[in-house]
């Protein structure tokens, strides 16, 4: 499967072909031939980019399960938290994958669907050891960096409020750029998703001259979003995720599933690769969609374990994000 690297000129010229469509989202990414997915390429782990531009990461994997369920490219349109709704209701992408978090006002107000949330967080802050600070309790009058048009401000906000104490905010538009203000010293506090914190605070030369704070502000069930009111395009996001975490559940891997797809005898793992059933077809997919999604990324775990677990740099823990069966929120879908 390729993956293209969408310009700001092609993405304005996909939306302009497309006519301004607010449904057939399917129908649209089959006659085009990919399927263009918005992603912020500010954060390590999920979304970044190498030295040679090629982007990757937890979120960049399920737009590439996608794209390869259905059968065409990939086009990655890099976005800013900003500009990410705005992208998506003008049709510039098909849908986003950049740490979204689903709340009952991006879903009324903004009029957008989330068929899927593959990493419950948290708000967490971060401060130099030097402010000898243990508890968020500690800053009242700090000045706080954070990303603009994303949760923060409302749970920054509930909870200086709720503790009556005061702060400034400091907006930046990149989350690249906040960040290094705070190193900089601009400001007291870096707030993010508490993996995004881990991250970031890894990759600095002198990690242990800083400290997250303990107290979690927010629940941050972060995952893909897509426009309302088109049902048969939602559907593909939904059980392509669903696909994902039933293979981790049945052993079902990169490296065996094309064995299995030709010799299981397993009734779920037969109708979930396609050897028995139509659910691709009547997704409107092909027969062997969930086949295509595990062989070109893994399993849900395989993609968690690679970009954020004991695979990547950051050794991270499944914690909420681990199976059902393990103790976690990640339940996979029944495919029947």
């Amino acid at each position: 499967m390729k993956i293209v690297l969408l310009t700001a000129t092609i993405v304005a010229g996909i939306a302009l072909a497309a006519g301004g469509t607010r449904a057939g989202t399917l129908q649209d990414v089959k006659a085009r031939g990919a399927v263009v997915c918005g992603v912020h390429i500010e954060k390590a782990g999920f979304a970044s980019a190498d030295a040679n531009g090629r982007i990757s990461g937890f979120d960049v994997d399920f737009c590439r399960a996608i794209a390869a369920a259905i059968g065409v490219e990939l086009k990655l349109s890099p976005l800013n938290p900003n500009q990410r709704f705005t992208a998506l209701t003008s049709g510039a992408v098909d849908l986003l994958l950049m740490t979204t978090t689903e709340n009952m006002q991006r879903s009324t107000k903004l009029h957008t669907d989330f068929p899927f949330i593959n990493y419950y967080g948290g708000g967490m802050l971060m401060v130099k050891k030097s402010l000898n600070v243990t508890s968020a309790k500690q800053l009242d009058g700090a000045a706080i960096c954070m990303s603009g048009g994303t949760t923060a401000d409302q749970f920054i906000a509930d909870y200086f409020r709720a503790n009556g104490m005061k702060y400034r905010q400091v907006l930046f538009d990149k989350l690249a750029d906040g960040f290094r203000a705070f190193v900089e010293g601009r400001c007291d506090v870096f707030t993010q998703d508490d993996t995004a914190l881990a991250t970031m605070r890894a990759g600095l030369a002198d990690p242990d001259d800083y400290v997250i704070l303990p107290e979690v502000l927010s629940k941050e069930p972060v995952g893909a979003v897509v426009r309302q009111n088109d049902s048969e395009w939602a559907n593909v996001p939904h059980w392509v995720f669903a696909a994902l975490v039933n293979a981790e559940e049945l052993g079902i891997t990169q490296a065996n599933v094309t064995e299995l797809a030709a010799s299981s005898q397993n009734p779920d793992i037969r109708r979930i690769l396609g050897a028995t059933g139509t659910l691709g077809p009547d997704a409107g997919l092909p027969q062997d969609w969930a086949v295509r999604a595990i062989k070109a990324v893994g399993n849900y775990g395989e993609i968690f374990e690679r970009n954020l677990g004991k695979g990547s740099a950051f050794k991270m823990s499944r914690g909420l994000n681990a199976l059902w069966t393990k103790g976690g929120l990640i339940y996979g879908l029944p495919l029947e």
